[in-house]
């Protein structure tokens, strides 16, 4: 008996062991401190395709969790791809999560930053003798941030999940026509003097969360992009994925990238959400989701990912 408690005991241990080794902390160094990222291995593959995953806009971690609310999604979205043997890396982006002190405060960080720290993990995976092809996965804002990057000489494939198909003041705008008057009277002048690149001192209180001062800089920034002509620029192939429920990016968004790029595939997920979640439309319900950690993906996502990335 006690002979049968140690082989047990020591395949418990190989088995944790290798556990261990395939969910593994990660580190991109820049000159301002470090981005903290998450590194998941298949147990299986030798040299396996990587899929750098990009998470979205605001403080949005490595799993797609916002602050006082979870969801999961990009942790759940990377653990499907290990299961198909894909490898990934997801990262806190620069201030946000265990990259909170990578040198920046709010008023210093612009988009370019986001799209260079993104840069420089395809050059660190690049380099690293373990992986196959770099494939970058980019979620809403980290949709335009990916498509920009994958650029650089080494990304095989790129994919958009959820990822808007005009700039970002043209969505702002959208979302401001759902709002009442008196807000969009006091909004849209301050939105247009950001896309002329001017800075606005004084801001309503009621809107100080969106365009408050120390993140002006950053909106300007941002502005300057257009996805349709960004995904223009692209030779790899592309991938599109939209959810019919979407509170956040309609399907307006998803056709504009899918006749800008030159070699795109496009699929729509009935009934999937922003976060990637089964969804109604009813918006108090969906937005439920975004605080349920333990709501699957949409069952469709994953398998369609895992045959894009892999067909030759």
């Amino acid at each position: 008996m006690l002979f049968r408690f140690f082989i047990f005991l020591s395949l418990l241990i190989s088995h944790m062991s290798q556990g261990q080794k395939t969910n593994k902390p990660i580190l991109l160094h820049t000159d301002t401190g470090d981005i903290s990222g998450t590194l998941l291995l298949p147990d299986s593959t030798s040299t396996p395709t990587v899929a750098l995953i990009i998470s979205g806009s605001g403080p949005t971690d490595r799993d797609g969790n916002f602050p006082m609310m979870s969801n999961n999604s990009l942790k759940m979205l990377a653990e499907g791809l290990q299961a198909h043997g894909i490898a990934s890396v997801r990262f806190d982006k620069r201030g946000i999560g265990e990259s909170r002190l990578s040198g920046f405060s709010e008023t210093e960080i612009t988009f370019e930053h986001y799209v260079n720290d993104v840069k420089a993990w395809v050059k660190l995976l690049r380099g690293d003798s373990r992986f196959g092809d770099i494939i970058l996965i980019g979620h809403s804002e980290g949709s335009l941030i990916g498509m920009i990057a994958s650029r650089e000489e080494g990304v095989s494939r790129f994919i958009s999940l959820a990822g808007a198909g005009f700039p970002a003041n043209q969505l702002i705008y959208d979302q401001l026509r759902e709002q009442p008057s008196f807000v969009r009277e006091k909004a849209i002048p301050i939105l247009e003097q950001l896309q002329q690149g001017e800075l606005v001192e004084e801001v309503p209180q009621e809107l100080f969360a969106l365009f408050r001062p120390s993140v002006q800089p950053y909106l300007i920034s941002w502005f300057q992009y257009d996805p349709a002509k960004e995904i223009s620029r692209l030779d790899c192939p592309i991938l599109i994925v939209q959810g019919t429920t979407d509170i956040q990016i309609d399907l307006k968004h998803a056709e504009k990238l899918a006749i800008s790029g030159k070699n795109t595939q496009k699929t729509i997920l009935e009934g999937m959400n922003h976060i990637l979640k089964p969804a109604s439309d009813n918006k108090m319900e969906n937005l439920g989701t975004y605080g349920d950690p333990k709501l699957p993906l949409k069952e469709e996502l994953v398998p369609i990912i895992v045959e894009f990335v892999k067909e030759k």
